[in-house]
């Protein structure tokens, strides 16, 4: 006998409290496998794929894209223990040209069949669709002078809807100072051109630039405890952990998976531990656990070329580190003569509620230091 299969919202992550459908990745009619993803699911903070644990047909479709949904919410029906027409095991090649033409109406009948059903399942959702498509929607919002014209206009992802709130959150909650400086990063440079071929060789990784710098926050953050911190209500929380959020930009957005306790990481695990975040981060694998309990956050945008930037706080912790491109300007050396140095300008915004300016600069004259005499850190001399 045939029995049907209710596949239901799995139970969201903690403090999620609904999610969008964002596509199907099954129509109507189709043969599920075991392990499938169905459908995926978009939260405020990560992507969610639906499989299915059983075998089956993919027979009714309850939500559709834009659809918010909560758990256990139902999502489709999964028609079980279906018989399986020999016809799609045959090779078409091995039939006879009669039973060519046989199973050429049967396939056309099925598929007919899947469309009809397809439109009936989807007609609710019908007018929705023709008016995001219709091409006169401009009419409705262009002046009269027609100095105005919309090209189209699209819904605001729950994940761009949580990185707006948490942003203006921070900004209105939290009392933003940026101080600057610039660091010489020719040391680095000259690391990573002598040892990064042998890095690579024996680790498997690029030696890239995050690395240096998370070591530098990591030895920063020891130095000044008061900015490895948050606030809560009148509360100071000091941290005993390292972990440093890293921004990593994908199609979807910003987002700051966590490196866990630095202070026991090499500089070829956070090599790898930031490659496998920007995999995930580009798949929409990253989870919750990922994201949450970061005490402290670099944010570079030299990757795109930002010379300068004032990075809003990853509320509720009480500082961010902005990194930005290199680039070859003339500086005075300490006998006075201009050479020219690949310099890079650092910001450090900081909660001036908790941190002073003192503390401040001497975070990131600290990181300075560090960065331009690392093999002298490294070797504690």
């Amino acid at each position: 006998m045939e029995k049907k299969i209710k596949i239901l919202v799995p139970e969201l992550p903690e403090s999620v409290y609904q999610a969008k459908i964002i596509k199907w990745n099954k129509k109507i009619g189709d043969i599920i496998q075991k392990d499938d993803v169905l459908v995926d699911l978009e939260t405020d903070k990560i992507i969610i794929e639906v499989p299915t644990l059983k075998n089956g047909k993919l027979i009714s479709i309850n939500k559709y894209p834009g659809d918010l949904v909560k758990t256990n919410d139902l999502l489709c029906y999964i028609q079980k223990n279906i018989k399986y027409s020999k016809k799609k095991y045959i090779n078409d090649k091995n039939l006879s040209p009669s039973l060519r033409r046989k199973k050429k109406i049967l396939d056309q009948k099925e598929n007919n069949t899947n469309i009809q059903s397809i439109k009936i399942k989807n007609n609710k959702h019908t007018p929705s669709i023709k008016i995001e498509n219709n091409k006169n929607i401009k009419n409705n919002f262009s002046l009269k002078n027609n100095q105005l014209k919309i090209k189209k206009i699209i819904e605001m992802s729950s994940f761009r809807k949580k990185i707006s709130e948490k942003l203006v959150k921070s900004k209105n909650e939290t009392a933003i100072l940026t101080t600057f400086n610039e660091v010489n990063m020719d040391s680095i440079i000259k690391i990573r051109k002598n040892f990064g071929d042998s890095f690579q060789k024996k680790h498997g990784i690029k030696l890239g630039l995050m690395s240096f710098f998370v070591k530098s926050v990591y030895l920063a953050l020891k130095e000044y405890p008061q900015i490895n911190t948050s606030i809560n209500k009148n509360k100071i929380i000091f941290y005993d952990s390292f972990n440093i959020n890293i921004a990593i930009s994908t199609n979807r957005g910003l987002v700051a998976p966590v490196l866990f306790n630095v202070d026991q990481m090499t500089m070829a695990d956070i090599e790898k531990k930031i490659n496998f975040y920007s995999i995930q981060g580009k798949n929409g694998k990253l989870t919750m656990n990922d994201l949450n309990n970061g005490t402290f956050t670099i944010t570079n945008g030299g990757v795109f070329g930002s010379l300068f930037s004032t990075p809003i706080i990853n509320s509720p912790q009480t500082a961010i580190l902005g990194t930005h491109t290199i680039k070859n300007r003339p500086i005075a050396t300490k006998k006075n003569k201009i050479k020219i140095a690949p310099m890079m300008y650092i910001s450090l915004s900081y909660d001036h509620r908790l941190i002073d300016g003192k503390d401040s600069v001497g975070f990131l004259m600290k990181i300075k230091y560090t960065l331009e005499n690392f093999m002298n850190i490294a070797l504690d001399i």
